[in-house]
């Protein structure tokens, strides 16, 4: 029993389980009934994605400097309250039961998903390598 942290709309892991989108914005063009189907995501979680704001700033990070800046501010977001009992409650989960926490972007470093892995793995939580 684990975590996933994927790339939304990349095939599916044998044993994934449910796929959770924690992106601002559902796909484009994509519709509704067909997220799932399409590997992006079975439930959307935008609370776990970086405020809109701040979204812009982390696609704009075009180095380590600014990309470290853009992850103390999403760590901010994801201190707040609501977040935080949202990521405790995966990190609870993934102890039993399989499922994987995703975005869209194609280079994890650069993205918020290896913050929250990093958020994630602090509160306990099992992480798939």
């Amino acid at each position: 029993m684990a975590i996933r942290v994927v790339r939304l709309g990349t095939s599916r892991a044998a044993h994934e389980g449910v796929r959770i989108g924690t992106v601002r914005r559902p796909p484009r063009g994509v519709p509704k009934s067909e997220f799932g189907a399409r590997d992006y995501y079975d439930v959307w979680l935008p609370s776990l994605a970086p405020s809109a704001e701040l979204v812009e700033k982390g696609l704009g990070a075009q180095d380590e400097r600014a990309f470290r800046a853009f992850a103390r501010r999403y760590r901010a977001e994801m201190a707040r309250p609501d977040a935080s009992r949202v990521l405790d409650v995966l990190a609870a989960l993934s102890h039993g039961a399989d499922f994987a926490v995703g975005c869209y972007c194609e280079d994890e470093t650069r993205c918020h998903r290896s913050v929250l892995r990093e958020l994630l793995s602090e509160r306990g939580a099992a992480i798939v390598p």
